[in-house]
């Protein structure tokens, strides 16, 4: 089967461009993983660790099974094929989808940083990355690679009203994360030919700044990092 009957046959349109419909759907199960941060807002690191480590591992489950087993692959396609981009639908270079990053993503930010950066680097992808991919998809004019200055600008500015609101965070390590954020969410990235998943990339580079920040000028304000209030 070619690429072309593999698009029809998941109902996925050409390339990433999914239309608004399916990019709203999309960004709804996507904007619903902001209760992640909320949740870890007011419950320690160690029960969310324990509330991440099967959700993650049963997203990847389905993951590798769809990679393995006809069946799930095809109920799997079934579903949620109209939501998916392309390189979710590779078959010769198996990729995570965007729900198991998007939780591995959480894993990682509880484990590796204080919270009040969890939180804050988490919420960016939830909410921000969101703006931008409805702004973009209905407003963007002036484009550059697969993104948008408009969808960009959507980004930015929902990234600043989060840091702004984040309890505990320095506005200024605020900011940074922020424009790591939206700089991270511009252009795709690849290891060879794989697509690295900007769910992925966008908390964890932005976290690694806010920590490097405060590592670097804040040192003072690192112990504020571990509570939520």
């Amino acid at each position: 089967m070619t690429e072309n009957q593999n698009r029809k046959q998941y109902g996925t349109g050409q390339a990433d461009k999914l239309d608004f419909r399916a990019e709203l759907a999309r960004k709804a199960i996507h904007i619903s993983s902001i209760s992640i941060a909320l949740i870890y807002c007011h419950i320690s690191r160690d029960l969310a660790l324990l509330l991440l480590v099967p959700l993650f591992s049963g997203f990847f489950l389905v993951d590798m099974l769809k990679n393995i087993s006809e069946p799930v692959s095809e109920w799997y396609h079934r579903t949620f094929g109209s939501m998916l981009r392309q390189h979710e639908l590779e078959k010769t270079h198996k990729q995570m989808n965007g729900a198991t990053c998007i939780t591995l993503s959480a894993l990682l930010l509880v484990f590796f940083f204080p919270k009040i950066i969890a939180i804050a680097a988490f919420s960016m992808v939830a909410l921000a990355d969101t703006a931008a991919a409805l702004v973009g998809k209905a407003f963007g004019k002036h484009r550059f690679g697969h993104k948008s200055l408009e969808g960009s600008a959507a980004f930015l500015l929902t990234a600043l009203l989060i840091v702004a609101v984040v309890p505990n965070l320095n506005l200024q390590v605020g900011l940074v994360m922020a424009m790591t954020a939206t700089g991270t969410e511009a252009f795709d990235m690849h290891v060879g030919r794989f697509k690295v998943d900007d769910n992925l990339t966008i908390p964890l580079f932005s976290a690694c700044s806010g920590l490097l920040c405060y590592s670097i000028f804040f040192p003072e304000q690192l112990a504020l990092l571990a509570f939520c209030r």
